[in-house]
């Protein structure tokens, strides 16, 4: 049996009428950014997320550009990232001109270390930037209190946790900001680049709201130096027309993940955890492996889609050469072992059960 990676068509499948009556709704209203739709959406997804406010932008990397902009972090200032994350996460902090700072992580999590954070903060740190490293939310009680201690914006990188909670509150709401993307393969996901920004801060929404429009709080009135970052009315549709179902798409997610955690047996195979008080979305299904190699070439052999997330860490990436000296191995370990199951919404038992067999029958090289 073949299994993807990943597949859009169970979904769409289900959501054909709602989609089109989006898109057609759109097309006859003939507005296309900033309006209805846009303002809808945003306050969904501001209430689902338990906040106040909601900007939508371009994607998820313009998200938290927004963000460290409005608080006016940029050149001689330091932000505390994972040092195992997408890259976006760093290169926000670069586009802003600031400099990252990497922490290593909880290897049984994969988010960010507490413990080490503050080791790792100096009298030019402004912030943390936490992510929920495949849709589980880092251990912000802690990273709250040692932001706390020094004056620092605690920040979330949600892209990869819509809907997760942490002691029962959402992502989204659980920093002083949080920047989402809806690229297609998230799980709330539109149908082409998208990002928001949630907070309960007003001024900072306000400032957002601004810089992602040329910098303008009214019509050829430029009150920063801002950017084109926009969700455009098309893509607000879609994901309103998707936000309700979320819920129930994260919830069959845990239950293919309830599978994989009880039915995988290899000893070789050291399967993901989930930490007191969170509930996981399960983004991405991570396992490791020694073998990771072949184990890849074994289930790609098996007809069953796998990934890397990431194989190569931020710090040995070629457009982060000041950043090649540091010592950073539980990053390294992880690109090096981590290897990516079939997650999506709408696979089959048998698809489950056809990739829980590949990985219990894999012999090694």
């Amino acid at each position: 049996m073949t299994v993807p990676f990943v597949s859009f068509r169970p979904l769409e499948a289900e959501l054909n009428a709602p989609l089109r009556a989006a898109f057609d709704r759109v097309l006859q209203n003939s507005w296309y950014i900033e309006g209805q739709e846009d303002a809808a959406f945003e306050r969904a997804f501001a209430d689902y997320c338990g906040t106040d406010f909601c900007i939508g932008c371009g994607n998820g990397l313009d998200a938290l550009v927004l963000i460290l902009k409005a608080y006016g972090i940029g050149p001689g200032d330091e932000v505390i990232v994972p040092s195992n994350t997408f890259i976006a996460t760093v290169l926000a902090v670069s586009y802003c001109g600031a400099s990252p700072v990497l922490v290593e992580p909880d290897i049984a999590t994969y988010n960010i270390d507490p413990t080490l954070v503050e080791a790792a903060v100096t009298p030019r740190t402004k912030a943390i930037m936490a992510v929920h490293l495949y849709g589980q939310p880092a251990d912000m009680d802690a990273l709250r209190t040692i932001a706390d201690a020094h004056g620092l914006r605690l920040i979330e990188d949600a892209a990869q946790a819509h809907g997760a909670t942490y002691h029962g509150k959402r992502t989204g709401g659980l920093g002083d900001a949080a920047g989402f993307s809806f690229y297609p393969g998230k799980n709330l996901g539109a149908l082409g680049d998208a990002g928001a920004v949630t907070t309960n801060d007003g001024d900072l929404a306000a400032r957002i709201r601004a810089l992602g429009n040329y910098g303008s709080d009214r019509k050829y009135h430029h009150i920063y130096k801002g950017q084109n970052t926009r969700l455009d009315e098309l893509q607000a549709a879609f994901l309103a027309a998707k936000l309700p179902e979320l819920d129930r798409m994260n919830e069959f997610r845990r239950e293919v993940a309830a599978r994989y955690r009880s039915e995988i047996h290899h000893p070789g195979v050291i399967l993901p955890t989930v930490a007191p008080g969170c509930t996981h979305v399960w983004h991405i299904f991570p396992v490791r492996c020694r073998q990771r190699d072949a184990l890849e070439r074994h289930l790609t052999a098996a007809g069953i889609g796998v990934n890397k997330h990431y194989p190569t860490p931020i710090h040995k990436q070629g457009a982060y050469p000041e950043l090649a000296g540091l010592s950073l191995p539980l990053a390294e370990e992880i690109s090096a072992t981590e290897l990516s199951l079939p997650m999506y919404y709408g696979m089959t038992p048998e698809q489950v059960s056809a990739v829980i067999e590949a990985v219990n029958r894999f012999t090694g090289a």
